[in-house]
């Protein structure tokens, strides 16, 4: 077996993101992680590359946020 595989469960993605198998689910579900459903009994898996582009979106999403809501340090401010 590969020690890259092309293809990743659910739960690979999962321990991947530190987040649970359900969310990776309704990532996908939602269509935010394009997956493909194979086999009789619908086993899902996720292109490691769509991955790695998933992740990078999330990056340029949270970049976003931050620059659109800067950080204000509430005591910083009160010492003014």
């Amino acid at each position: 077996m590969a020690d890259d595989p092309r293809f990743l469960t659910l739960a690979d993605v999962a321990e991947v993101l530190n987040t649970s198998g359900a969310q990776v689910y309704a990532l996908v579900r939602r269509g935010e992680l394009p997956a493909i459903k194979i086999g009789g009994r619908g086993q899902w898996r996720v292109e490691r590359v769509q991955l790695e582009e998933f992740i990078q979106r999330m990056y340029a999403e949270t970049r976003t946020f931050v620059d659109q809501h800067p950080f204000v340090d509430a005591e910083a401010e009160s010492s003014d």
